[in-house]
């Protein structure tokens, strides 16, 4: 496998999202985190960001727990030892990606603009 196909393979779909990516990263940098800081870092609706920890959590990127702070129910997110590993992938075929550089054509390769 070439070196552009290696970095493509470690992509993680779901990650292309850019506020999946976003949330992962966030995450990522920390232990955990509540949906209201996600929200408002995020600057997504309430639902938007529902609907994107849904599918991470379906594939077991983030793990979701909920509970209470006095009487305000809450949920905290954090990154599975799963997701980190996907995450450290995804950022290694990007950086990847970012540092290929193609070689030039042999001058007998070049089209005619004749």
């Amino acid at each position: 496998m070439s070196a552009p196909q290696n970095a493509i393979a470690q992509l993680c779909p779901l990650l292309t999202n850019p506020t999946r990516l976003a949330l992962v990263a966030g995450l990522h940098g920390c232990g955990r985190a509540d949906f209201r800081t996600i929200r408002e870092q995020l600057g997504v609706s309430d639902s938007t960001l529902s609907k994107h920890i849904s599918t991470l959590e379906d594939n077991e990127i983030v793990a979701v727990r909920k509970g209470f702070v006095g009487k305000r129910a809450r949920t905290w997110l954090s990154l599975t030892s799963a997701g980190r590993k996907v995450y450290d992938a995804h950022m290694a075929g990007l950086r990847q990606i970012a540092g290929l550089a193609f070689s030039e054509a042999e001058a007998e390769d070049e089209p005619s603009t004749r």
